[in-house]
């Protein structure tokens, strides 16, 4: 494939994917494939990048979370037709691995599914544990998959509190530096982060994305 080809492939599936077509970037993904194109490439330069399009969008309120998730169902597409080849490989594309959850006692799950959407599609491999998560859960799991990240989010100010008791028992486990914090939700602020002890904190998902890269040390 010459190089003006691969670069018109390669921005079809990144077009298609912002605009939520699904059948369309599997459909492309599928050739890019078969014209000989690196499932890195296809990874990084195509779905990874309308993603990272996506997300600037999403930041600056030109388009919303309807059009978001959209995109989203399309990358998915996508990668479901590299997947085989990325399990050969030994996946070894992604970026870092986060552990993610809506905290204790809260079942609100939008934000957090937003989040994971957003981090999937900047290419960190996410391990969403879904609502209602005890702190020995989020300590559990980062350990045994061995994260760099663990995100929280909580919507009610009652629950808050128990953003503060799971950084304390990754503390407690001995993961204070060896895994980094970061919380969000509507009533969530950078002084209460500040206040807990959480390394970062995230507005909106967007924001999430960038700060989860900063910690990482990937900015």
């Amino acid at each position: 494939m010459g190089g003006n080809e691969e670069l018109d492939i390669l921005q079809a599936i990144a077009e298609n994917l912002q605009r939520g077509e699904a059948s369309k970037v599997a459909e492309l993904v599928q050739k890019g494939l078969d014209d000989g194109l690196g499932c890195d490439v296809i990874l990084n330069k195509g779905l990874f990048a309308g993603m990272g399009v996506v997300g600037e969008l999403f930041r600056e309120e030109e388009i919303f979370i309807p059009e978001v998730l959209m995109a989203a169902k399309a990358m998915e597409a996508g990668l479901r037709v590299l997947e085989p080849l990325m399990a050969g490989a030994g996946g070894g594309m992604k970026i870092g691995k986060v552990v993610l959850g809506t905290v204790k006692g809260d079942i609100h799950n939008l934000g957090k599914n937003l989040v994971g959407v957003m981090l999937k599609g900047a290419g960190f491999e996410v391990i969403d544990l879904g609502e209602n998560v005890p702190a020995e859960r989020f300590v559990d799991v980062a350990i045994s998959e061995k994260a760099q990240l663990v995100g929280m989010s909580a919507l009610l100010t009652v629950t808050m509190p128990y953003m503060r008791t799971t950084i304390e028992a990754l503390q407690k486990a001995g993961l204070e530096g060896q895994v980094k914090t970061i919380i969000g939700g509507a009533c969530v602020t950078q002084q209460y982060a500040d206040e807990i002890g959480a390394d970062g904190y995230g507005e909106n998902a967007a924001v999430a994305v960038d700060k989860a890269r900063e910690l990482l040390g990937l900015k």
